[in-house]
């Protein structure tokens, strides 16, 4: 079995202890590891493809919630509006809008994470502060979404100061927001396998976790 039973129980109670959700990244790996997690309690997944997602979601327990992580076409979430729990990188007004757009049509309210760009790395997705506030308000006239938080990807770098630097940089913005917001704002996810200590020390309170918990990623699915 893939699953690293240890690992993921020991991060669990490290979790539970600092009050901070985890969501296993689940994503390139088979069913039957998702199943195997899921025995030992898990609930909470993410995904960073949508065909991927949608056939994972349609094969497993339907208590799973389902989290989608990765960057989001607009022509694609028609596919993943009827069941998704959290979108984290909205990462323009335009997907915003149309998430909106396509929960209306299945009659649920989608619950969303704003994504900002705090890495060096130009490829990384995100809004700038200015965006940030221009969707947060935005918001208010797209009833079918629900603005629940903020996300952000840290750059991927050995040097420490710098992401615990971009790390705090998204937190203060966390707290700066949460006094605009007008649902329930809540959720900061920030942190995967490799800086979640950090994250969590930094104000994260859900983390994005993979390899620890699965081995290294198959990306030979073919």
């Amino acid at each position: 079995m893939a699953v690293q039973e240890a690992a993921y129980l020991n991060i669990k109670a490290e979790l539970v202890h600092a009050h901070v959700e985890l969501i296993a990244v689940s994503k390139t790996k088979p069913n039957e590891d998702i199943a195997a997690l899921y025995q030992l309690g898990q609930r909470a997944f993410g995904e960073n493809y949508v065909q991927e997602l949608v056939d994972k979601q349609a094969a497993l327990a339907k208590d799973i919630h389902w989290h989608f992580i990765g960057h989001l076409q607009s022509n694609k979430v028609k596919y993943i509006a009827p069941f998704v729990h959290l979108i984290h990188g909205v990462d323009s007004l335009k997907l915003l809008t149309e998430i909106n757009k396509q929960a209306q049509k299945v009659g649920r309210v989608i619950s969303c994470l704003l994504q900002m760009h705090i890495a060096t790395e130009e490829t990384k997705f995100g809004m700038d502060a200015k965006e940030l506030e221009e969707a947060l308000a935005a918001s208010i006239h797209l009833p079918f979404v629900s603005i629940k938080g903020l996300m952000g990807m840290a750059s991927f770098s050995d040097n420490q100061e710098q992401v615990r630097t971009e790390f705090k940089v998204l937190h203060q913005h966390f707290i700066n927001m949460q006094t605009k917001a007008g649902a329930p704002f809540e959720i900061l996810s920030m942190g995967m396998s490799g800086d979640y200590k950090m994250a969590i020390e930094e104000g994260s309170t859900m983390v994005r976790i993979g390899s620890l918990l699965f081995g290294a990623r198959n990306y030979n699915t073919n």
